[in-house]
């Protein structure tokens, strides 16, 4: 590989990668929405030359192919391509002009990198073996059924060697790319606990069955789980998020609800968790004579787990682009996981973060911004990681 070569073609096509992601700024789309994000990036690739198709496994969903003239293996490239429910807060002049919805998280940020690791690459194919395949992702902010899992099911990773992702985090000053072995990120387990007693009059308690003081206890024993049922060297949070009851001051109210988030790097950890949420509100409800369900959000998104090996390769090839850091694991969660357990792989985070432009927001903030100087970075580790594992023996 001639990185010397890659990092000069880096350089003249920034540009284009920083006008595409602007493009993007300005006309956010949700999840599942991504219309016009999927035919600006279904349209970059045509124009590039590479195999397009388009509504894979979901509508917006864009799949790229590029073909190397040598026998290879098999690399894949994911961006994520959607933006989130928040009124941007920034003066930017390419500030977001949907109300509402901003690219909070820098999805905009991915798809412009990956689709300038694409033009990279077609203009350096020689260096290639095997194929390249440029997943762009719809809906990882659904957090539920989210994009990564029906575009496997539609086939995107059959036959794939090794499977990258990037993501921009302004965590880190703008430049360091940080990633490490093993889990990265967390399960997202989402609840919701539904307590229903018997209202009554504010003034005679006795008389009801208090829902809201049942959840109060409810919580209270929740918060107990991190702190005395799990090994608090373990990377571990409960938080519970949302509490809704009641209309009036004087009335005790039928029902409440609590909703949250409990997030774990551990499967083991995870189910020891979700048992002993369920026992306390079995017990406390029984109590206190109430009915209560706990329900939790069925196929979250799995830990992220980098391969040990391909993560060490991975850390070497980067480090002769930029700065490299072993990060800590982090409680966010990502359906980049489902990719990483149908090959072998790495996520990374690359530094956004510039004190002197202001970019110190922290993602999905409504202030989030980014340093645009990485962009250039983050489309030369696509493509250094592409060739690099296209040509594996």
């Amino acid at each position: 590989m001639d990185l010397e070569k890659l990092k000069k073609d880096a350089l003249e096509v920034e540009d284009k990668i920083v006008q595409i992601r602007r493009k993007i700024h300005e006309y956010p789309e949700l999840s599942y929405k991504e219309y016009n994000t999927a035919k600006l990036v279904a349209d970059t690739l045509r124009e590039l030359g590479l195999e397009v198709k388009v509504g894979v496994g979901l509508p917006t969903a864009v799949v790229g192919t590029l073909r190397a003239s040598k026998p290879g293996k098999v690399v894949a490239l994911r961006a994520d391509m959607d933006a989130l429910p928040v009124e941007e807060m920034t003066d930017l002049p390419y500030k977001s002009k949907v109300k509402g919805v901003m690219h909070a998280c820098g999805h905009d940020a991915h798809v412009a990198m990956l689709l300038g690791a694409a033009m990279l690459l077609v203009k350096n194919k020689d260096m290639l073996s095997g194929e390249v395949r440029f997943l762009f992702q719809p809906a990882e902010e659904d957090g539920g059924l989210g994009g990564a899992k029906p575009m496997i099911e539609a086939g995107v990773m059959d036959g794939v060697d090794y499977v990258f992702g990037l993501h921009v985090f302004t965590k880190y000053p703008a430049g360091v790319f940080a990633t490490r072995k093993g889990p990265l990120m967390a399960t997202p387990d989402a609840f919701k606990i539904r307590v229903h007693g018997k209202g009554g009059h504010g003034s005679a308690p006795h008389e009801t069955v208090d829902p809201i003081y049942i959840s109060l206890l409810i919580a209270n024993a929740i918060y107990g789980i991190p702190s005395r049922q799990i090994d608090p060297v373990q990377p571990f949070v409960i938080s519970i998020t949302s509490i809704h009851s009641g209309t009036k001051d004087n009335i005790i109210p039928d029902d409440a609800v609590m909703e949250g988030t409990i997030r774990s790097l551990d499967e083991g950890v995870r189910k020891k968790a979700l048992s002993y949420m369920e026992k306390i509100v079995e017990s406390i409800c029984g109590i206190y004579n109430a009915e209560c369900k706990v329900e939790f959000v069925q196929d979250v998104y799995p830990i992220t787990v980098n391969d040990p090996e391909v993560t060490e390769e991975v850390m070497k090839v980067l480090s002769d682009i930029s700065k490299v850091e072993e990060t800590e694991p982090v409680l966010g969660a990502e359906d980049f996981s489902r990719f990483l357990q149908k090959a072998k792989g790495t996520y990374i985070f690359l530094g956004a973060r510039d004190e002197v432009s202001g970019c110190v927001y922290p993602n999905h903030s409504s202030r989030f911004c980014i340093d645009e100087s990485v962009l250039k970075l983050g489309a030369l580790a696509h493509a250094a990681l592409a060739i690099t594992f296209t040509n594996k023996k």
